[in-house]
């Protein structure tokens, strides 16, 4: 399935809007489990916990949408847009994106 931050497809047609079609789901920004002191105070693997946390939610998030999408019959989703937001006291991250589904010809 297309996925596209773009409003149409290059070298195809749009022949029906399904919806707006919405998914969201929380993020853990930090993991600081079996970290040292050095570790922790360094916060270099905590940094790079927080990065690939964001990163998994965000593919998570987009194969919701595309669930989402395929039960509507659809092709593709244009227009996507993603957010990521602080929930609670720079620990929590909730993800966020929506976009339009669409059959293409």
């Amino acid at each position: 399935m297309i996925i596209t931050t773009t409003n149409s497809i290059q070298g195809r047609e749009i022949t029906q809007y399904l919806g707006v079609i919405t998914s969201f789901m929380y993020a853990k920004l930090f993991d600081t489990k079996g970290l040292s002191f050095k570790d922790s105070f360094s916060m270099s693997k905590v940094y790079k916990s927080g990065e690939e946390g964001i990163d998994a939610a965000k593919q998570e998030v987009l194969k919701k949408l595309e669930a989402k999408a395929k039960e509507m019959g659809a092709h593709a989703i244009v227009g996507v847009t993603m957010d990521v937001e602080v929930i609670s006291q720079n620990t929590k991250l909730g993800v966020s994106a929506m976009g339009t589904a669409v059959v293409l010809r």
